[in-house]
């Protein structure tokens, strides 16, 4: 996949009306802190387009980036973030079930897990939630440079067991900074994209 161009189009809170868009979307979930913006920018070719912040919690919006004038990333409210209130944790998870439930053209949805831990009661929630919603996700283990070569697959393997993912999940160990993975989620997107919408 060539990156021509992508940008910041729509951005939508917890009272917003959610686009109606016709390209296909391609959704991004995690906690917060996972390293969701830096995969988006990575994903897209740039820097600082999506917003990295080394405050969680920091994605209060349903964001949408236009890629190529082909699709979109849609960036999902980071969980999990400890700080914030019951009641907005309840409005997020509201606006991202809506999302899931409504969007016409969503084609794949990326939940990222830190390959360091084993996934949380929340990343097991939101990948049943994910499945629930008819959707097969592809799990982002990120921050994949911070551990050995040699103890990804162990990693990788105890995220498989954890969140019960059966053996066709998809499981891409991703590095924001060394990019490592960035050709497989481009592969994905283009063989999703290939796809008639259903």
């Amino acid at each position: 996949m060539v990156i021509k161009n992508s940008e910041l189009e729509t951005v939508c809170g917890v009272t917003s009306v959610l686009p109606k868009n016709t390209l296909p979307e391609f959704a991004f979930s995690g906690k917060s802190n996972v390293g969701k913006s830096s995969l988006i920018n990575a994903v897209m070719m740039r820097k600082n387009l999506a917003r990295t912040s080394g405050q969680p919690g920091k994605t209060q919006t349903i964001n949408y980036y236009k890629v190529n004038n082909a699709f979109y990333c849609v960036d999902l409210p980071g969980y999990g973030y400890a700080k914030v209130s019951k009641e907005i944790k309840a409005k997020w998870g509201k606006m991202i079930e809506k999302y899931l439930r409504t969007s016409k053209v969503l084609k794949l949805v990326f939940l990222l897990v830190d390959i360091r831990h084993e996934p949380g009661e929340n990343d097991i929630t939101m990948f049943e939630w994910v499945k629930a919603n008819g959707f097969s996700p592809v799990i982002i283990a990120t921050k994949a440079d911070k551990i050995s070569r040699s103890q990804v697959q162990h990693h990788v393997a105890v995220i498989r067991k954890v969140l019960k993912a059966d053996p066709e999940i998809k499981i891409i160990p991703f590095s924001a900074e060394t990019k490592q993975g960035r050709d497989d989620i481009w592969a994905l997107m283009d063989e999703m994209m290939s796809e008639p919408v259903s």
